[in-house]
């Protein structure tokens, strides 16, 4: 294996120019030290050429990887602290799984910044967003450029410590203060798994550093970590181990239970939407368990039931898109159900599909979302799209962009999606663990439904009539005033910049990636769990297998739904009343989002309920008034009766001596 010889200061450049935009943008360009010193101009400047330099160095080392002259490097830059002979460091690990993560994070971080200036140029915390959204950057740079698991976790809590600031960008709106407890509550759930995982792992090999815990895979295999005699149950310590660290995956990736937190997110700015919910914060679960995926190939356990959390966040998640009337919501259970694929793909032991996929969803999902942000600025801030309709007569550009991001969302041929989404469920009709062939079917009907919303989004907004109130003029006759328009040139380039891969990704990477042992090196796949191996025996090229996929289920599945958003929206609303009345009680489970909210809030009663209980009684009656206080009121007692002994005449110590030695040798006769 060759080794990353190009000079390691690269690394360092990549991942801490965010940061020094980041505070240079906070410090100097917010009222934090006095009167701001940065205007916008400068701010934006800054934090974006920060941004480009990243992108530059990440595009780079991308290019050395690929083009295969260099396979990794691990360079040490910092150390942090000893724990007897455990040395915790601050490091980077390049290969070819962070190289792509880094262009991945760097390409859409630089598209929301120039994004930013034109959606965010009216907004009082101009200059504060850059900070943040840099500084977001920089955390989830250090997350996938991490060489241990200190540092991952170090990134792992950042970008939600960030995301809890950005969701909440607007803290005088009490729905995205709401929104921003939330996603920080329920993270805290996930974490609190993922840090037992890796407290577990460190326990028994006694590093933190990746490759000298993987390195004791094999002395792992084997110890049992909880064995129950009377149920034949046996617990192996990577089973404990792995089914941790997904836990807390479960929550930075938004996957059943650990999801309900992504949709009210979207209470925050449009470009946190595409920055921090379709291309880096909720991919970060997929990244971790792909970069640990030789812990989890021995776990058959833990990988079904990553199979059967994936599956069904990819079916009833995406289905609660369907009756979502907020543009951005759509969007966000679309995204729900997307992970929900790339979890099915890490639970099939196909870890390289996986990422593949988190690549294509993170440029047509950041389109998507940036799309959605210039529809709401043409539309004055309108969400509903009840209220829209025929809007690519007045936004071409965001009309065509978002049909290519839509087309790509639901695997149409030739399109990036198509790729990755196509081979995920060819793989997992392939698979032989537990759980995949229930799987196989979910996710087929995940193509209809995804489908079935994406397409009533498209239709309902860009076409059928203009659906905005008319506005009666002095002479009887009506008007539309406020017509809607496209969006400036600084938002209009990202949408133009990110259809490209868009379109184009999929087809191009797709041998490389799967094919030609592009992630060798870095994820392990035990033979028998395999199922890409199995497809690359048919496979002759990306185009013989687009050309058959126009014959395939999927296809079939894909035309049906789109068929059926058409004639509903264009033809025959009446339908959705009639399905509405009919099927109320449908309706109404998936209106409520499964009851979910409900279940945490009797969860967050019942223990704020227990909490006061053991305040008030346990602390407050037990502890403090009957041990603590109880001590002291008993030595008072007693002191207060031995103070009337001490009365100072010897004849009265005389008579107490005299009877305590009349005990003492009564005590002593009859206990012999």
């Amino acid at each position: 294996m060759n080794i990353f010889l190009s000079n390691p200061n690269i690394f360092f450049i990549i991942a801490f120019t965010p940061l020094l935009g980041s505070i240079l943008s906070g410090l100097f360009g917010t009222s934090f030290l006095g009167k701001p010193i940065f205007n916008k101009s400068a701010s934006h400047t800054i934090t974006i050429s920060s941004i480009f330099i990243s992108f530059i160095g990440s595009l780079w080392v991308f290019y050395q990887i690929i083009s295969g002259e260099y396979s990794f490097c691990e360079t040490h830059l910092y150390t942090w602290s000893f724990i007897g002979d455990v040395t915790l460091e601050i490091g980077f690990l390049i290969d070819s799984l962070s190289s792509i993560m880094m262009l991945i994070i760097t390409s859409v971080s630089l598209m929301v910044h120039i994004y930013t200036i034109g959606y965010m140029s009216d907004d009082n915390g101009y200059q504060r967003f850059f900070s943040y959204i840099s500084l977001f950057t920089f955390s989830m740079l250090m997350l996938v450029m991490s060489n241990n698991m200190l540092q991952l976790f170090f990134g792992w809590e950042a970008v939600g410590l960030v995301s809890y600031l950005l969701i909440g960008f607007w803290y005088n709106k009490p729905t995205a203060i709401l929104a921003n407890m939330k996603a920080f509550l329920v993270n805290r759930v996930g974490d609190f798994g993922f840090i037992l995982g890796i407290g577990l792992l460190f326990s028994y090999t006694n590093t933190m550093n990746y490759h000298e815990l993987f390195s004791q895979v094999d002395s792992l295999v084997g110890i049992s970590f909880f064995y129950c005699k009377f149920f034949s149950i046996d617990i192996t310590l990577i089973s404990a181990a792995c089914l941790c660290l997904f836990i807390g995956a479960m929550g930075k990736s938004a996957q059943v239970p650990l999801h309900a937190w992504l949709p009210d997110s979207m209470e925050g700015p449009t470009p946190i939407s595409a920055l921090i919910h379709a291309a880096t914060m909720v991919t970060a679960g997929i990244f971790m368990v792909a970069r640990f995926s030789i812990l989890f190939e021995f776990s058959s356990f833990v990988l079904s039931f990553i199979i059967i959390v994936g599956s069904l966040g990819a079916l009833f998640l995406g289905i609660l898109g369907v009756i979502q009337n907020d543009i951005k919501r759509v969007i966000a259970y679309s995204t729900l159900s997307q992970l929900g694929y790339m979890t099915v793909a890490l639970g099939i032991s196909s870890y390289s599909l996986a990422v593949f996929h988190l690549m294509t969803h993170a440029f047509f999902k950041a389109l998507l979302f940036l799309c959605a942000g210039s529809v709401i600025l043409g539309m004055h801030h309108d969400q509903d799209i009840r209220n829209m309709g025929g809007l690519y007569k007045y936004m071409p550009i965001t009309w065509i962009t978002f049909l290519i991001g839509t087309l790509s969302l639901v695997g149409t041929p030739f399109f990036s999606g198509f790729y990755s989404k196509e081979l995920i469920v060819e793989a997992t009709k392939h698979s032989n663990i537990f759980a995949s062939n229930i799987a196989y079917i979910v996710l087929l009907s995940g193509i209809f439904i995804t489908s079935l919303y994406s397409f009533r989004l498209y239709f309902l907004v860009f076409h059928g009539p203009y659906k905005k109130t008319d506005n009666e003029l002095s002479d009887g006759k009506f008007e539309v005033k406020n017509l809607p328009h496209e969006s400036s040139f600084v938002i209009t380039i990202p949408l133009l910049l990110l259809a490209i891969p868009s379109i184009f990704l999929g087809y191009v990477f797709a041998d490389n990636f799967l094919f030609n042992g592009f992630f060798n090196d870095v994820i392990t796949v035990n033979s028998e769990h395999n199922a890409i191996n199995r497809i690359e025996s048919n496979w002759h090229g990306c185009f013989n297998f687009t050309m058959h996929a126009f014959t395939s289920i999927p296809f079939i599945l894909t035309v049906s739904g789109a068929f059926i958003a058409w004639y509903i929206c264009l033809f025959n609303n009446n339908l959705i009343l009639f399905i509405q009345k009919h099927f109320y009680l449908f309706y109404k489970i998936l209106e409520e989002k499964y009851y979910f909210d409900y279940v945490y809030e009797v969860i967050s009663k019942s223990a704020r309920s227990i909490g006061l209980f053991l305040w008030n009684f346990i602390d407050n009656v037990l502890i403090d008034g009957f041990i603590v206080n109880g001590c002291a009121k008993c030595v008072y007692f007693f002191s207060k009766i031995s103070r009337n002994i001490q009365s100072g005449f010897i004849y009265h110590y005389s008579l107490a001596m005299t009877i305590g030695i009349v005990f003492l040798v009564t005590f002593f006769v009859f206990m012999r």
